[in-house]
């Protein structure tokens, strides 16, 4: 049958508290803090002095006392949780600014448990066992609760952190593409900030409409790698630029190598951050000179004769005003073959290759390229001429 306790329990728990708090009382914050640095200052992280020693000191000496006051029976009111509270998180955010590892602080916070567990056990009695493992949980959940405390104070304030450098940095990228060119001085400064040779070659993209997802999506997994790749929204497009980087298997080839594969536009070794607002207005144009058979990025390599074909058109330039009107006095079938056969040929400009593609014998396309020539007089061996027909067929 259970019962009230009775007054040798009560005196025994009276006996206990004031035994612990007794031990508690024997413990030097000095002391404690003193063998904290001497063991703390060996952790990877704390070792090369982040922060200065008479720091480290300070916040340790406060950390255990405030342990101490709470650790007392009867004595962890709301003020003792708002006094460790306040301690954690200025660990916490000193730390995260000083730029030590997160694993480093827990080892450090994790130090007091040991230390101050270690310190209790020394001053105890072998009459004392008894009381110091009813204690151990309540130590062990005071030291971890503080650094759970300082854990999360830590990693807010390096979100923080990480949300104002990217701030200044899309600030420093939204610079680059101003309506306004920054100064030779302002380059300078805006390369030292993105951490990237003012001269250093770019891999610059642009992307419209539904395909900014996709390039979207390959800057965060490159970002996960630590891999930075810089955008900016331009207009109707999103840009993208790079280091350009042909090591292979590092993170910033493969990232090249997926946005490749994506249907936007892309230029390669842009000289330096200085080209930027330049490229990014060429990148747009082959971004929109995409067609439907297009299943990669487009390229300058690639898309050269598209952008001369557009702009001998606005200037009010026909290109082949003069070959249109000669296939045209041609039969539709004999116009159809000739057609085939010059574009396959200009594709490679092998005659083997595009009999091949053909299905025809050799004899059979040079005949047709002749005749070809015959009709419009553009004879498509001959690469000065042929460049007419690749520009206003591209």
């Amino acid at each position: 049958m259970n019962t009230l306790a009775g007054p040798q329990n009560v005196e025994s728990a009276k006996e206990g508290a004031n035994r612990w708090s007794a031990l508690l009382a024997k413990l030097s914050v000095d002391d404690l803090t003193d063998h904290f640095l001497n063991r703390v200052l060996r952790v990877p992280g704390y070792d090369i002095l982040p922060l200065p020693s008479s720091e480290i000191r300070r916040t340790g000496a406060a950390s255990f006392a405030a342990l101490i006051r709470g650790l007392h029976q009867g004595n962890e009111g709301s003020s003792g949780r708002a006094e460790r509270l306040a301690i954690a998180t200025h660990v916490g955010v000193s730390r995260a600014r000083a730029g030590i590892p997160i694993e480093s602080l827990m080892t450090a916070i994790r130090l007091d448990f040991s230390i101050l567990w270690g310190e209790l056990t020394s001053i105890a009695d072998d009459a004392d066992a008894g009381l110091l493992v009813r204690h151990t949980d309540r130590v062990w959940d005071m030291v971890d609760s503080y650094a759970s405390q300082t854990q999360t104070t830590y990693m807010a304030e390096r979100e923080r952190m990480h949300n104002e450098e990217s701030s200044v940095r899309q600030g420093y990228v939204a610079a680059l593409f101003g309506e306004m060119r920054p100064p030779a001085e302002m380059l300078s400064h805006i390369a030292d900030e993105l951490r990237i040779a003012e001269t250093a070659p770019l891999c610059v993209a642009l992307a419209i409409g539904k395909e900014m997802a996709g390039l979207r999506v390959v800057v965060a997994s490159a970002a996960q790698r630590d891999a930075e790749i810089f955008t900016h929204h331009l207009g109707d497009g999103l840009v993208a630029f790079w280091p350009c980087d042909e090591r292979p298997g590092s993170a910033v080839q493969e990232a090249a190598s997926q946005i490749s594969n994506l249907r936007l536009g892309l230029l390669k070794a842009v000289q330096g951050i200085a080209d930027l607002p330049d490229a990014a207005r060429l990148a747009r144009e082959l971004a929109h000179l995409l067609t439907p058979e297009d299943s990669e990025a487009l390229t300058m390599p690639v898309a050269w004769a598209r952008i001369a074909r557009l702009r001998l058109a606005a200037s009010g330039s026909p290109i082949t005003a003069d070959v249109d009107a000669a296939l045209a006095r041609c039969g539709v079938g004999e116009r159809a073959r000739l057609i085939e056969g010059v574009r396959v040929y200009l594709s490679s400009g092998s005659i083997a290759a595009s009999a091949e593609a053909l299905f025809c014998h050799r004899n059979t396309l040079m005949n047709r390229l002749r005749r070809f020539a015959d009709v419009t007089g553009v004879d498509v061996t001959v690469p000065q001429q042929a460049a007419r027909l690749v520009v206003a067929w591209a």
